[in-house]
């Protein structure tokens, strides 16, 4: 089993990043455990294992780069570049209170079915946030565009279907040569400039390092954070210039819903449930379960599967039912408590799904009903989001999972190897 601990110690003293070698981490930590070459979700969250440090480049079998401090507190990273050093570029430092002279912002799958403006055209709830916090900045923004290059928010589009992920890489790499000429123009010139970019790493890769070598300050906010954890990024409610941004009119329901689920600071303890009279839980609505790190290690021991800290399963109670329109008289307190915090899994799939990995985990034939309300009460947390209207709870969780895709979800997700074995787990068990 790997030994973490000579890693957290010289990380202690990394004031920006540091790229490790696949052999030389190897050895530091006494073996690498087989997850870490088979899945890249092993490296994607902010483990305790490397606390205050997250994972900003991976290349598996080759090097490993780990980043202290990338930001959830709204301002641009420490370094330049959240990545390794480039060949012949001179990464600078910016202070925490450096203003972008631009931002930057990727486009999105989710598209408006007629012409508009590209501010417009692109309708996903992450980039409605992601315009909301770029319009609130006060500073000139572009959006990055697979099929267009670099666009004006207000420049006119067609709707159309391609992701930068879709071309080869000598593609993409001429599209950021275009994207990065368009900017040098827009902003005559390049060097000493600003540059905040808000978009995943298919569309940083290439752009990136054609900005830095042009001379500019690139700052990455959100690098290497899940798309839930974006989603609470932009809906801090410290950032006072993203709160004061209006959200878009008919949307506020379904964006107001992720945004609490997706913040751990709404979460209770299963106990502050049980023992709870809040009015609010004795209504329909969403909810979202949470996990710590030692109860997430048990998880992925009992899967096979790196199970990271957080939001791990989602669900709805109340809603009106689909088929026979019939309304329901369930609440959150009643699946929260009656339910998953009940005493037989049978109830519950949530309670079943984890009861079958703990099982596993903890080498038993059944599962263990008062070991695992046990567990519950030791390592999960609780967000419940109350819903006035039941008749809409059902749509909205269709749109909610795909979104959040938490992977202890089975239905109306997609499947993962993660799931493959969790139905298998689940099988051993049949209620």
């Amino acid at each position: 089993m790997a030994d973490w601990q000579p890693l957290r110690e010289l990380l202690q003293g990394v004031s920006g990043s540091i790229t490790l070698g696949w052999h030389e981490l190897d050895t530091l930590v006494g073996g690498l455990p087989p997850s870490a070459s088979r899945y890249r979700e092993f490296w994607s969250s902010d483990r305790s294992t490397w606390r205050g440090f997250r994972v900003s480049d991976v290349d598996v079998g080759g090097s490993v780069t780990f980043t202290r401090g990338v930001g959830v507190d709204g301002q641009l990273p420490t370094t330049v570049s959240e990545h390794r050093e480039l060949p012949g570029s001179n990464p600078r430092r910016l202070a925490a209170s450096t203003r972008a002279d631009v931002v930057l912002v990727s486009c999105a799958k989710s598209k408006a079915d007629h012409e508009a403006p590209a501010a417009d055209l692109y309708v996903s709830p992450l980039f409605r946030f992601t315009r909301a916090y770029a319009e609130a900045t006060g500073r000139p923004w572009f959006i990055l565009s697979a099929k267009h290059g670099l666009v004006r928010p207000d420049q006119v589009l067609q709707p159309y279907d391609l992701n930068l992920g879709d071309l080869d890489r000598g593609s993409q790499g001429t599209w950021a040569r275009q994207v990065s000429d368009d900017l040098a123009l827009a902003l005559d010139g390049l060097a000493g400039a600003v540059i905040e970019i808000h978009a995943g790493e298919t569309y940083t890769r290439h752009l990136r390092a054609r900005l830095l070598r042009a001379g500019a300050f690139v700052g990455e906010p959100l690098h290497g954070l899940t798309l839930g954890e974006r989603l609470a990024w932009y809906s801090n409610a410290d950032r006072e210039s993203v709160e004061s941004a209006a959200v878009p009119e008919g949307l506020l329901q379904q964006d107001e819903l992720v945004r609490r689920l997706t913040n751990h600071a709404y979460a209770r303890t299963p106990a502050e449930v049980v023992a709870g009279a809040d009015a609010a839980l004795l209504q329909p609505g969403m909810y979202s379960w949470w996990v710590d790190a030692a109860g997430a290690r048990e998880l992925s021991q009992g899967l096979g599967h790196e199970i990271a800290p957080g939001l791990i399963y989602a669900g709805l109670a109340g809603a009106t039912r689909r088929r026979s329109q019939r309304r329901s008289s369930n609440t959150l307190r009643g699946r929260l408590v009656g339910m998953h915090l009940g005493s037989r899994y049978r109830f519950s799939t949530f309670r079943y799904s984890l009861g079958s990995v703990l099982a596993c985990a903890w080498e038993a034939d059944v599962i263990d009903e008062q070991g695992l309300t046990s567990w519950m009460h030791d390592h999960l947390r609780v967000v419940a989001v109350p819903v006035a209207d039941p008749d809409a709870l059902e749509g909205l969780e269709d749109r909610v999972l795909e979104m959040l895709d938490p992977p202890l979800n089975l239905s109306k997700v997609r499947s993962t190897p993660t799931r493959r074995k969790l139905t298998e787990l689940r099988r051993r068990h049949k209620r």
